[in-house]
This record gives structure tokens, sequence and C-alpha cells, in this order.
């Protein structure tokens, strides 16, 4: 019915996790990809310059690869940037933020949720906010974990450093009681082997990724937007390093990433 591209974009490689679900949930639809790996990680940057980079991002991709719906596949965007992508095109915006959440309502025993994420994700008290907007009885947890982002972004996601760091950081998680962890950040899922080590197996890891697909995927049918029928294509841009990010992002994907093409964002951003 609409033959144009998904959008996705993140500050790097975690919205990879997004876009394999995408891939996996609806194979027929075109998705474009946009990785910032030139400016990243998110995280850390103050909220204006986040809103800049994610408003120049879905500007390009609605403006210049007319997609039909962008996803914003960044916690640290979403949290801090989402109102001002949704006001900034014409096509409809999904998050990972209430999708994340949703998915550990359902997988919470007993309610006590913990929530990781970067420093800017966390100090925007977005999941409390968000979890209190849709009607979520949950006793959130939220804890920013510096430093998971680089790792992840280096191609070391089992390494004996991350283990260290994961278990200094994820301490008060554990002595807090928390029976579920909502990887609150699209590149955390890449170290779930690691967190899942540390916090013990009887603590559920929940990602946002499946969630979202699944939201993608109502919306395009809701809307008349799903395409009726082919092979999808797959195209990753980034502003970054286009070698590394090949290499890393076949390794993190799988085959569907056969090359990248550089995306030349504005200067004046950062770039």
């Amino acid at each position: 019915m609409d033959a144009r591209p998904i959008g996705v974009f993140d500050s790097g490689f975690g919205g990879l996790t997004v876009a394999r679900a995408l891939i996996d949930l609806c194979p027929g639809e075109d998705l474009v990809y946009v990785g910032d790996t030139a400016r990243y990680p998110y995280g850390p940057r103050p909220p204006a310059e986040v809103r800049d980079f994610s408003v120049e991002i879905a500007r390009y991709l609605a403006e210049s690869e007319d997609v039909k719906l962008v996803v914003v596949a960044c916690n640290t965007a979403t949290s801090l940037a989402f109102d001002a992508v949704e006001g900034a095109i014409a096509v409809p915006v999904v998050g990972v933020i209430e999708p994340g959440l949703r998915a550990a309502a359902r997988a919470t025993r007993g309610g006590r949720v913990g929530v990781i994420g970067t420093v800017g994700t966390v100090a925007s008290g977005a999941y409390p906010e968000a979890a209190r907007r849709i009607g979520l009885d949950l006793e959130l947890a939220c804890l920013a974990c510096p430093g998971f982002v680089e790792f992840v972004e280096r191609g070391e996601t089992d390494s004996d450093q991350v283990h260290v760091l994961a278990e200094r950081l994820l301490s008060p998680l554990r002595q807090a009681g928390v029976d579920t962890l909502l990887l609150g950040c699209t590149h955390y899922p890449f170290l779930a082997r690691t967190l899942s080590d540390v916090m013990g197996r009887e603590v559920v890891l929940v990602s946002s990724a499946d969630e979202t697909a699944f939201e993608v995927a109502t919306l395009l049918a809701e809307r008349d937007l799903a395409r009726a029928a082919g092979g999808g294509s797959h195209r990753f841009l980034s502003s970054g390093d286009i070698d590394a990010f090949t290499r890393l992002g076949r390794k993190l994907l799988g085959p569907e990433l056969e090359a990248a093409e550089r995306l030349q964002l504005d200067p004046s951003s950062g770039v």
C-alpha cells in the first residue's frame, strides 16, 4: 500500500537491535538506518544538542529519503527529543521508551523493575514519567551506566573490563532486589550476557527492540502504510568511519548490512 521505506536512527550501533527486530518482523519493508557515529555518544551531551542532532537526522530521513515513518531507536534521543522530532516532520514517529516499559510490565513478577540507561536518559526522568502517563504500576529503580555505550561502539561486548564495570555499576540494583532489568539503551542488548551474569539468572532482562517493532507493525497496519508485497531492501548510513561501521555493524546486525554509506551531516552541528 505504501512502498516508502521506514527510517530508523540512533547515535551509533545501538539502534541496530531495533533494525534487526524490524527486519525479522516486517521482512517486506524497506529500511533506511542512520548511525550518527561521528557524534556518539548522545548520553553525556546537553539536551539541546541531542534535540538538534535528532531533528537534523529526522528531517533528513523525511525529506531526503522520503520515509513513511521514523523510529527514534535511541533512548536518549527518545527521552530528550521525541516531541521536537514529532513536531519537525510530517510522518509518524515511534520511540523506544513506552514499548520497553510495556514489555517490562509483562515480565515483572513483583513490580520491582530496574532501568539502566545513559546519563542523559536517566537524568531526564523519562521512564517514571512515561510509566505514569500510560498507567503502569511499577516500582522503578533508574540507574545511569556511563561507559557501556563506549564498550559496544568499540565492539567489546564480552570483555573482562566491561564485566568489572557492570559489577560496580549494577550493585545498587542487586541490593534493591529488582526482579526485572529494563535495558534503557538500545546499545545494552549487545551486553546481555554480561548483564545477566552480573544480575543473576533470576532477574529477567527486557529489551525494547522487539516491542518497538511490534508497535511499528501495528501502526503501519492501522494507517494503511504497510507495504503490500515484495522483499525489503536495507540501507545503512553513518556519519563517521564507514569501514568501521560496516565491520562492526555486520557483526552486530548480520548479513543484511553488506556495506554502509557516508552521510554528511551539518558541520555546524558538530561533525
